[in-house]
């Protein structure tokens, strides 16, 4: 692997504009950690949600920073709060929603880092300090 070891710090990264109200702070790009992981905390309004997919060659770790998240995993439904965790294996069909009142923050992990590389446009970056 080449990569080097480094310290992203709260506020850093660069800011990805998803929609309305909906971002991604990106923490650590495939392209700085050897494609190993990758790593983003999203911000989302009330009602968002993915549509049911899953990821071939990656496994996706979810943890729940704050609002009330519900996860589809196979056929199983669970809501989670601050603090809950999900692990979403490569190969398995999965989507999340906002079921809270307010908008969630949450951790998304992928490893291997291929499910999670992000090349949106140059255009819609922020550089936060």
């Amino acid at each position: 692997m080449d990569a080097k070891g480094f310290v992203v710090p709260p506020g850093g990264g660069p800011v990805l504009s998803m929609a309305p109200g909906r971002s991604a702070a990106l923490k650590l790009l495939s392209s700085e950690t050897g494609e190993s992981v990758v790593a983003f905390e999203e911000t989302a309004p009330p009602g968002t949600e993915t549509m049911f997919h899953l990821h071939h060659d990656s496994d996706e770790v979810v943890y729940v920073l704050s609002g009330e998240v519900t996860f589809k995993i196979g056929n199983e439904v669970t809501i989670g709060g601050p603090g809950a965790c999900a692990f979403l294996p490569r190969g398995v069909a999965h989507a999340w929603k906002n079921t809270g009142a307010e908008a969630c923050r949450v951790l998304f992990l992928y490893t291997p880092a291929p499910a999670g590389i992000l090349r949106p446009p140059l255009g819609s970056f922020s550089r936060s300090c």
